[in-house]
């Protein structure tokens, strides 16, 4: 039982409150928690000695696969509340999955140190806007058609696929700031979610293929592993993220998340140098 040692009883700890805080944070922010998620698989897949190389690559890929079944649940829940803009989802349907394409491809040429320092800089625009952001900034008063409108879809789909994260915040900031009300937005992000995660799933799976200094367990960059451990706590906690969103006011912990993820960007950015 030499397996068992403090280091990795501690890491396990750190793999249930991650889920479970994932599963809140679907709920709650309309995200699958890859944000979280990412850097703590990073840090697990570093301690089992993964390959640098494919390292990032399992992290990302990894957090895809658990937000699924996490994104689903919480947005047919949303959904059950009548909150979601299914008119905008469906406006999505193409755009969404073909940024999700695009950044398969992508992952299948970049270096891990690329994928992490594209995860960094992307974290540290998330943190700057959830730290600086007003109720009062606008864009429009309403969501833009064409093109604006699949052009966003195809971005938040592309850059959520590369950092392993449903697309909440994001979507988040793009339909407050053409004068959607923020609970709309959250509702409207689980969907997102649904809709990023499962072709990113499809296509991290491609791009990994074949993969020789992938860990045991994987199917592509994927490993099966680390979802079968993550994915029951979070579809269990994602319904009560959602009753919390829905009476709770979120600037705080909108800044306990974006204090998070800038200590994250930073950590990459210095093992990048």
């Amino acid at each position: 039982m030499s397996f068992l040692t403090g280091e990795t009883l501690g890491l396990v700890a750190a793999l249930v409150a991650s889920g479970i805080i994932a599963g809140l944070m679907a709920g709650l922010f309309g995200i699958g928690g890859g944000a979280v998620l990412v850097p703590v698989f990073y840090q697990f897949l570093a301690i089992v000695g993964v390959d640098e190389a494919v390292r990032m690559h399992v992290a990302v890929a990894t957090s895809l696969g658990i937000i699924v079944p996490t994104s689903l649940r919480s947005f047919f829940a949303h959904k059950a509340r009548g909150a979601v803009d299914m008119e905008l989802l469906k406006s999505w349907l193409i755009p969404l999955p073909l940024g999700v394409v695009a950044a398969s491809l992508v992952a299948a040429h970049v270096s891990g140190q690329g994928l992490k320092g594209i995860f960094a800089v992307i974290a540290v625009a998330v943190t700057l806007r959830m730290f600086f952001n007003r109720d009062s900034w606008r864009l429009g008063n309403d969501i833009p058609g064409f093109p604006i409108r699949p052009i966003c879809g195809a971005l938040i789909g592309f850059f959520s696929t590369l950092m392993g994260i449903g697309g909440g915040v994001m979507n988040n900031t793009f339909m407050t700031l053409y004068g959607r009300p923020i609970h709309q937005a959250v509702a409207t992000s689980a969907g997102t979610g649904v809709l990023i995660s499962i072709p990113g799933v499809i296509g991290m799976v491609w791009a990994g293929w074949g993969e020789p200094l992938l860990p045991q367990f994987s199917l592509g960059y994927v490993n099966l592993l680390g979802v079968a451990v993550i994915m029951p706590l979070t579809t269990l906690a994602a319904p009560y993220g959602v009753k919390l969103a829905h009476r709770m006011p979120k600037r705080a912990l909108e800044l306990a998340f974006g204090t998070f993820l800038m200590l994250v960007a930073i950590r990459f950015g210095i093992s990048l140098l």
